[in-house]
């Protein structure tokens, strides 16, 4: 009989994908299963994640893997998106839906909670959390007390998700700084503890105790000792391969709907600017603090490149076979205007009244052009990011890797960087997996495990 092959699960769960994962004893991939769940809605129609359907495809897998005569399974942990709480009471049980962190919050139960607690800047600046509303999910908490009070005082703990995932296997409510630290509104990063506002409203009563992410809790299924992890924010885990693996200071460039920079070396308390340019701070496993700065790049993108489709009547998808040109960019940059007007993203540009596209003879010249402008406010936010700190790498990973224009874009205008692209479909469920582990790993890791390419800075033939 063949030997099992001992195996780590890891659940990811975005907003739009779920995936599960196996990894052996290397982290290398041994299965991946993707799949995408209908939404369900709130009380008030709003579409939000189905919990028990989550559930029950995380149930359906764990028992397929412990029925699988090819795998011992040692370890489990979770690595899912953040702002979003499920609240138990006293029994356990889930007492509201899930809500979705983009559905709208009451002005009036806002107002409230400003004139209680201090100004919108105040708080986004102590909590480094630009204010908005569901997204900062202690919010979340607030409006609950005030707008379903009754609900409120049924709550015994609220879980961030990834903690919630992790007491279905193993019945323990815990809190940890990952989930706290991203946007919620609920840390204070220069007192290093809960900000005031949440003892004022005696929420840290509904918390659970914090323990560090890479705690695990032992336990027994079917006669087997299996590992369960506490969670982790999926943007803090996919910037922990990097963190584990280099030691020279970094900044990692996380491209896709959101293109986020993060720079594990920047500790600066943020100012009332940083706060205006959509900075933000995510929070290492250990507490530390990660300056970052974000837009919605590939919204963005999106909206504009299906408009570049129609107006030239292309079919969607023609984009991603454009290649950098460097005379179309030079010509382009010899009259340099803004002609796009961006319609999700609020850093500051100049405005337009409408985006101009006749002014370019072929959807090429327009592509390069709209790239362009985005790059301009990519080089602000990775800018801002850097700060001060001693930065000398910068590696990009997600979907814009394969954007030949944005990526020979980003070696020319970080040509005193070795900028460096990284192909990982695992993302956020390899930190997942390492986290609970003990093992060290070295500088070799990412090159097997990320495709790691250095992008060379254009030369021009001018």
């Amino acid at each position: 009989m063949s030997k099992k092959k001992k195996v780590t699960i890891v659940f990811d769960i975005g907003k739009t994908n779920k995936k599960f994962f196996l990894f052996d004893k290397n982290y290398k991939e041994v299965v991946r299963e993707y799949t995408e769940l209908q939404l369900t809605t709130d009380e008030d129609g709003y579409p939000t994640e189905d919990l028990a359907a989550l559930q029950n495809w995380i149930k359906d897998n764990f028992n397929a893997i412990l029925d699988d005569e090819n795998f011992e399974v040692k370890a489990i942990n979770f690595s899912t998106y953040g702002a979003s709480f499920v609240h138990l009471d006293q029994k356990g049980n889930v007492l509201t839906p899930l809500y979705n962190y983009t559905k709208p919050m009451d002005e009036e139960i806002l107002d409230l909670f400003y004139k209680k607690h201090g100004s919108k800047l105040k708080i986004a600046r102590e909590t480094a959390s630009p204010q908005a509303g569901m997204l900062n999910s202690g919010l979340q908490l607030f409006w609950l007390k005030y707008k379903h009070p009754e609900v409120f005082k049924k709550i015994r703990y609220s879980l961030h998700l990834p903690q919630y995932l992790s007491y279905l296997f193993t019945g323990i409510c815990v809190s940890e700084f990952t989930s706290i630290g991203c946007h919620t509104n609920l840390w204070d990063y220069d007192k290093a503890d809960y900000h005031d506002w949440v003892y004022e409203e005696e929420i840290d009563a509904l918390l659970p105790p914090i323990v560090p992410t890479s705690a695990s809790i032992n336990t027994s299924y079917r006669n087997k000792k299996i590992k369960i992890g506490v969670g982790i924010h999926d943007s803090s885990s996919a910037l922990l391969p990097y963190i584990l693996s280099k030691k020279e200071p970094f900044l990692l460039l996380s491209t896709g709907t959101w293109s986020i920079s993060l720079n594990p070396f920047n500790d600066e308390s943020l100012t009332d600017e940083d706060i205006e340019n959509n900075c933000l701070n995510y929070m290492r496993i250990d507490g530390k603090r990660v300056k970052a700065s974000r837009f919605f790049m590939g919204n963005e993108y999106k909206i504009q490149v299906e408009k570049l489709c129609a107006h030239y009547g292309k079919e969607y998808g023609f984009h991603r076979e454009v290649q950098f040109d460097q005379d179309l960019y030079l010509r382009l940059m010899k009259h340099k205007a803004v002609y796009f007007r961006f319609e999700g993203i609020i850093l500051k540009r100049k405005m337009i009244s409408e985006t101009d596209l006749n002014s370019f003879a072929t959807f090429e010249e327009a592509y390069h052009q709209l790239m362009i402008e985005l790059m301009d406010l990519q080089i602000h936010t990775i800018t801002n990011a850097i700060g001060n700190s001693e930065i000398q790498h910068i590696y990009i990973d997600g979907g814009f890797t394969d954007n030949d224009v944005f990526m020979k874009l980003m070696s020319h205008h970080f040509q005193h960087y070795n900028v460096m692209s990284s192909h990982s479909p695992l993302g956020s469920a390899l930190g997942a997996s390492m986290v609970i582990s003990n093992k060290k790993i070295d500088e070799a890791f990412l090159q097997q495990h990320y495709q790691m390419k250095v992008l060379q800075p254009l030369i021009f033939n001018l």
